[in-house]
């Protein structure tokens, strides 16, 4: 069973927006947070947003009033709304578990995430 599993990748227009999901499995460690990063072809994976258990967030500055992470503990999904989309936010989109760190902001860094999903691709067009 694959630990993490996102969807909901699509392409839309500038201005659009999509939630993307990332199912955990129940024997995923989820550390003390989980994220959400992306990568543009050539660059380098970012983190966009963070979680940790106590539920307190953290974003990138380039996303900070358009996403929002989310969790259902209940459901043991992960959860990335994305509103205002623009161009720049194309790319694939990762989900992320199992990273310790005593602050959320931390965990925009992607080292010391033991698990990662395979990715789903967002396409903003303007």
């Amino acid at each position: 069973q694959m630990p993490l599993v996102e969807s909901g990748g699509d392409s839309v227009q500038t201005g659009g927006s999509l939630r993307l999901s990332c199912i955990v499995s129940e024997s995923t460690n989820i550390g003390d947070c989980m994220g959400w990063f992306r990568q543009a072809p050539g660059k380098e994976r970012e983190g966009v947003a963070s979680i940790n258990k106590e539920g307190e967030t953290s974003y990138a500055d380039s996303v900070k009033g358009r996403f929002t992470i989310s969790r259902d503990t209940t459901k043991n999904i992960l959860y990335l709304q994305m509103n205002s989309l623009k161009t720049e936010d194309t790319g694939t989109y990762y989900c992320a578990a199992g990273k310790a760190s005593y602050w959320v902001g931390y965990c925009l860094a992607a080292h010391g995430f033991k698990s990662w999903g395979q990715g789903t691709q967002v396409t903003v067009a303007s």
